[in-house]
This record gives C-alpha cells, sequence and structure tokens, in this order.
C-alpha cells in the first residue's frame, strides 16, 4: 500500500495512509533508522518499509507492506 512518511514541528514520526484517509503517529521502529525494517503505528498497524538509502529526506511517499491483523 501507498504510504506518506513525514515529520511534523516537534518532530514526531507519523504515516498517511491516502486510501484509508488515516494519519497515525510511528510508535515503535525495529531499526534506528526505520529503512528496510518494521514500525509499529499508535492504532496497532505494523508496516514492512522498503529499504532506503540512508539520509532519506521525509516527506517522502513509499509501498509498505501491512503486516497480520
Amino acid at each position: 500500500m501507498k504510504i506518506m512518511l513525514r515529520k511534523n514541528a516537534a518532530g514526531t514520526l507519523s504515516v498517511y495512509v491516502p486510501k484509508k484517509d488515516l494519519e497515525e503517529p510511528v510508535v515503535e521502529m525495529s531499526s534506528a533508522d526505520m529503512w528496510g525494517g518494521q514500525i509499529t503505528l499508535a492504532n496497532g498497524w505494523r508496516l514492512d518499509l522498503p529499504a532506503m538509502p540512508a539520509g532519506t529526506t521525509l516527506p517522502i511517499t513509499v509501498d509498505a507492506r501491512k503486516l497480520g491483523d
């Protein structure tokens, strides 16, 4: 699914899912740089992010895979 990753003015990382009109903050990351790892959203969704180069700037739209319900 296509998602947009961005940081707000306070530096909080959030995910926007256009097809669901859903925006949720990221509450957990499996790796410090997040790319190529998994993130957990405040609503409980777990997403697998694609591998990207370190220093990739935000906001960015990527294809993520939703893991288990």
